[in-house]
């Protein structure tokens, strides 16, 4: 097949919706975007329904693999843990001990090949739009805001081991979704919300000490105007790099 005629459906997993459109290999859409919202209590099967229903939705003549990125630790395509999907509602609800076993474990880069019969990519949902973002060159922190917080480590533009770094604790026991996710950005407001945004990159800075540090997500564009003055180093992306990554994300693993 001519590398520069394939069509990748790419998938965008979020804990309030689904999105997907098709992309050529440049990484341009050739789709509009549809989107789902998640209809919780939300198992494998679901997700492997909504993208169908998605994907019908297009109308696209076909595709020839598939890109998803969602909520979680994901290796090697298995889903290691994800944090909204188990839970009974969304985020901030009751995990579901049925969920959590199906969810767990799940090896999703294969239910999708079987589902669709293309080759399929799974990856954390920052480290898809760290694809669309990034240089290339030296090492690049991806962040992104929305209903919590995603992240990204990257070496000369190869995927680093993902770590959860939203779940390390901060303080009194609570971790960076907790006091950065959309849960808290409502309660704060923008203000002060923002400003705890500019305090956790100074947190995160010691450790890894990045080259070059991108903030994105659905959120990103609610930091306000005084609090990115503070912090010149970052590169604010829009949000719709989850999206454009579906494709870049194949190279930035060896596939």
């Amino acid at each position: 097949m001519d590398a520069s005629q394939i069509y990748t459906l790419a998938v965008d997993c979020g804990g309030g919706g689904i999105k997907s459109c098709v992309l050529d290999a440049g990484g341009f859409q050739r789709s509009d975007v549809v989107r789902t919202p998640v209809p919780y209590p939300f198992s494998p099967e679901d997700l492997l329904q909504v993208i169908e229903a998605q994907l019908s939705e297009l109308g696209a003549p076909h595709i020839d693999r598939m890109t998803l990125g969602m909520p979680g630790m994901i290796r090697h395509g298995v889903v290691a843990y994800t944090p909204h999907y188990i839970r009974r509602a969304g985020p901030h609800t009751r995990i579901l001990p049925n969920l959590e076993h199906a969810w767990n474990g799940q090896d999703m880069q294969t239910a999708l090949e079987a589902r669709f019969g293309v080759p399929a990519l799974v990856l954390n949902d920052a480290e898809v739009a760290a694809a669309g973002i990034v240089s290339g060159k030296g090492l690049e922190l991806v962040l992104t805001l929305g209903t919590g917080l995603g992240s990204a480590f990257l070496d000369n533009g190869r995927l680093a081991p993902h770590l959860e770094i939203s779940h390390a604790t901060v303080r009194w026991g609570l971790t960076f979704d907790d006091i950065l996710g959309e849960h808290e950005r409502v309660r704060l407001g923008d203000s002060a919300w923002s400003r705890r945004v500019a305090k956790a990159v100074e947190t995160l800075w010691p450790v890894f000490r990045w080259d070059s540090l991108y903030i994105g997500g659905g959120n990103a564009a609610r930091v306000t105007d005084s609090v990115r003055a503070r912090m010149p180093q970052a590169n604010w992306v829009p949000n719709m790099a989850g999206m454009a990554g579906g494709v870049r994300a194949w190279s930035m693993v060896g596939r």
